[in-house]
């Protein structure tokens, strides 16, 4: 989309404002927004992800790595300090070869190193009875482990069913 009053470059500063129920949208090129004294507050200012990842990779974690220091990826050729300092991984082989210091830091991070987000609304329907059946199969273990043979036959049925139901 080209800048609104230039009409040349691209427009990378998109303004809306409503006034009195009314919608005014601004598609304008930088220099045409400081021209008009608009500009980002977060304009120049950089995100430390790898100043917070280095404060999360603790003393332990970082001798683990000096333990690994010899191993880098075979693809990239970063090493695990490497992506403390960077704040990055260098490809997606990383995720294979520092799985394990990987896991740490997500514990650290997010409490768990399993991912367990929303489901999309378009995917709800097709989740649902997956995760029903996961919860189930959990349940049903937990009654077995604890000698409660009719609750688990009963679970067990309603497991059954909802295979029945998804075919």
């Amino acid at each position: 989309m080209l800048c609104q009053d230039c009409g040349k470059k691209e427009a990378t500063v998109h303004l809306t404002q409503i006034i009195n129920n009314e919608k005014i949208t601004l598609n304008l090129c930088d220099g045409c927004a400081e021209k008009r004294g608009f500009h980002s507050p977060l304009q120049g200012a950089s995100f430390p992800l790898a100043e917070f990842l280095s404060g999360i990779i603790d003393k332990g974690l970082l001798k683990e790595s000096a333990k690994l220091k010899g191993q880098r990826c075979p693809r990239c050729g970063i090493a695990f300090s490497d992506f403390g300092k960077a704040g990055r991984l260098g490809c997606g082989n990383c995720y294979k070869i520092f799985r394990d210091q990987l896991r740490d830091l997500l514990r650290k991070i997010h409490g768990s190193d399993l991912h367990r987000g929303k489901i999309p609304p378009a995917y709800g329907d097709v989740m649902k009875p997956i995760r029903e059946e996961k919860r189930l199969e959990d349940e049903l273990k937990k009654a077995i482990e604890s000698e409660n043979f009719e609750m688990a036959a009963q679970i067990r049925d309603k497991i059954q069913a909802l295979s029945r139901n998804k075919k």
